[in-house]
C-alpha cells in the first residue's frame, strides 16, 4: 500500500440524529466536487479508497488512496458521479459519517464528521471507538 493520498481530519460529533441512509457514508458538496478535481486528469483511477490503520496516540486513523478497481470485501458509495470505495477493516468506523472538505488560510483537508467516535487525539488525526 502507497502513503497516504492526503491529510484528513477526524471529528466525534455529539448529539448528531442520524438519518436512516443507503450508503455507510455520505459526502458533502465540497467533498464530492474536491474527490472530483482530484480525478480529472487521473483516467486509470475510477475513485476513492477510504481505509483505516492502527497509527497515531489514541489508536486509529482513516487513510485516503486512489482506487484502480473495487477490491473483494469493498463497499461502494457512489455520490453525485463520485465513487468511494471503504475497505472491510474501515465499515464499521464509518457507519453513519459525513466526508467533507474543508479549506482554510492556513490548510486543506478532509474531515469525517463520525458519531461513533469516543475519543480523538488533540490534533484530530487519530481516534478510538
Amino acid at each position: 500500500m502507497s502513503a497516504s493520498l492526503v491529510r484528513a481530519t477526524v471529528k466525534a460529533v455529539s448529539k448528531r440524529r442520524l438519518l436512516a441512509t443507503r450508503a455507510a457514508l455520505t459526502l458533502t458538496p465540497s467533498a464530492v466536487s474536491k474527490i472530483k478535481h482530484m480525478l480529472q486528469n487521473k483516467p486509470e483511477y475510477v475513485g476513492l479508497r477510504v481505509g483505516v490503520r492502527t497509527r497515531g496516540c489514541n489508536g486509529l486513523t482513516y487513510t485516503l488512496d486512489y482506487a484502480k478497481t473495487k477490491g473483494t470485501a469493498d463497499e461502494q458509495v457512489i455520490q453525485d458521479g463520485v465513487t468511494v470505495f471503504i475497505e472491510k477493516k474501515a465499515q464499521l468506523t464509518l457507519l453513519g459519517t459525513e466526508m467533507d472538505y474543508v479549506e482554510s488560510k492556513l490548510s486543506s483537508e478532509f474531515v469525517f464528521n463520525n458519531p461513533n467516535i469516543k475519543g480523538t487525539c488533540g490534533c484530530g488525526e487519530s481516534f478510538n471507538i
